[in-house]
């Protein structure tokens, strides 16, 4: 059951990466880095270690992913103007 898990996750993370590199729309492209980065999560959790796991989530998919978006609302506001 974890080996599928395990195999599940892994294939998850190289997906999400491959679509955050190569969508052409930056907000699309956010959410499939935060995608990734809670699939990341979700391996450290897998392997035993909740802590790793819940820094992961609260750094990477939360506030990276929120700064990320910010930025490209402060930007698009900007070309905009």
């Amino acid at each position: 059951m974890t080996d599928a898990v395990s195999l599940t996750v892994a294939v998850l993370i190289v997906a999400f990466a491959i679509m955050a590199v190569e969508m052409r729309d930056l907000v699309r492209m956010a959410i499939a880095f935060s995608m990734m980065s809670i699939m990341v999560a979700i391996a450290f959790y897998v392997m035993c270690s909740p802590y790793v796991s819940a820094f992961q989530l609260a750094v990477n998919a939360g506030a990276i992913t929120v700064l990320f978006l910010a930025l490209l609302h402060v930007i698009k506001k900007r070309r905009l103007d």
